[in-house]
């Protein structure tokens, strides 16, 4: 599976700043200094539907962690997954009388639009789940070889028992677990269950249901958390710098993913930092797909919004935290986009230079968009006001919003 093209980022002058960013985890800071290659995988779309509001605040979150580790002259190694099989996927094709992999198709191509409009850098590497079976089911068979896997009906199941260090990502009980097992697709309440968080494995194959052959596992498809466990491990091995998601995604993804692999390799931890961003809601409630309450990528550019306007949105929000979008938040970017790029328009202005720095230290301390937004409107206030006589800064205060934020000015 292909990606979508990357935007050039242009290089600025000086040294950006390591990153400190929130481990779900740890529940703090943490100064990451990654080798010269930084590596992070970031789940990606079950694609049954566009890209939304949501979907966007997410990748916008991680494509600033790349920006950051971009300036400080590291490369980044970026992998992403697509959900091409899932249930969601599945009831949504039956209910539209649609084959499900056209569906799959169709809307991950439109997310790539969305990605590309956006200015979001593509992972090196874009995995389908469908791509990555091969390599899932070595990977459930050795851990029912090793006894942390355990079949029922057919089915397979990953004991949580097995990995000691279950439940320290989302750091949660076990009541909390149960509850939203039982709402993020599994199934505690199934008998013959050791555990009732176990999470499948691997699922036999239904009647009327795409499957695969499983090899000693007979003929079905992956679970969900192996899958990114598989493309995870194979690409970026263990103790890479960041596993990052929505917030929703730490439990049971997140959790259940470290300790499938943490079993797998022995080693732990899966990621040195658990990064999950926040929630977006509409009228009052979280932006979900199985709700409806949907702000589309697709459907602003349509209208012709500006990509860059959507993208100044969502950075006037941290990105840990839950937020609402409204037309307000939206004729807020528009009017600021504009402020901004009529400040560059002029042949000169004020310094740039402490810009650059305000925004780079912005940025290292856990991500703080709003802030570094915020620097940028300092500038721009100032050379509406006053001018000045640098003639480089217009040129500069461009390319470090673009390299560092993402918005074409």
């Amino acid at each position: 599976m292909h990606a979508w093209p990357a935007s050039e980022v242009p290089a600025l002058p000086g040294q950006g700043r390591d990153l400190r960013i929130h481990d779900t985890a740890t529940g703090g800071l943490v100064s990451l200094d990654p080798g010269p290659v930084a590596r992070i995988y970031v789940c990606g779309i079950t694609p049954y539907d566009a890209t939304h509001i949501g979907h966007a605040a997410t990748y916008n979150a991680f494509d600033l962690v790349q920006r950051v580790w971009l300036d400080t002259k590291r490369q980044v190694h970026y992998v992403q997954n697509v959900t091409d099989v899932d249930d969601p996927l599945l009831e949504r094709a039956q209910r539209d009388g649609l084959d499900w992999a056209a569906l799959a198709e169709q809307e991950t191509a439109l997310f790539r639009e969305d990605m590309t409009a956006l200015r979001m850098l593509p992972p090196r590497q874009y995995i389908g789940a469908v791509e990555a079976i091969p390599g899932i089911v070595p990977l459930v068979e050795r851990l029912r070889d090793m006894g942390a896997a355990y079949e029922l009906e057919g089915d397979v199941y990953f004991s949580v028992e097995s990995d000691p260090h279950f439940g320290k990502v989302s750091g949660l009980d076990a009541a909390a677990m149960r509850l939203l097992s039982a709402e993020r697709g599994g199934d505690p309440d199934r008998p013959g269950k050791k555990n009732p968080l176990d999470p499948m494995l691997w699922m036999a194959a239904r009647e009327g249901e795409p499957s695969w052959d499983g090899g000693s596992l007979g003929r079905g498809r992956p679970g969900w958390h192996i899958e990114c466990v598989a493309i995870a491990l194979d690409h970026l091995g263990m103790g890479f710098d960041i596993q990052g998601g929505g917030s929703d995604l730490a439990f049971p993804h997140h959790e259940m993913g470290a300790s499938h692999a943490q079993a797998l390799t022995g080693e732990f931890p899966m990621a040195k930092a658990y990064v999950h961003a926040g929630m977006v809601a509409l009228d009052g409630e979280k932006m979900s797909k199985s709700k409806g309450n949907l702000v589309f990528v697709s459907k602003l550019r349509r209208d012709g919004v500006d990509p860059a306007a959507i993208r100044l949105a969502l950075l006037a929000h941290h990105y840990r935290a839950d937020w609402e979008w409204t037309d307000q938040v939206l004729q807020d970017a528009v009017a600021r986009l504009a402020r901004w790029r009529a400040a560059v328009s002029r042949p000169d202005g004020p310094s740039a230079e402490a810009l650059v720095e305000q925004i780079r230290e912005s940025l290292a301390n856990d991500l703080d968009a709003p802030a570094a937004l915020t620097a940028v409107d300092r500038w721009a206030a100032l050379q509406e006001q006053n001018g000045g006589t640098d003639e480089g800064a217009p040129g500069v205060v461009s390319r470090a919003v673009d390299a560092l934020l993402g918005v074409a000015l």
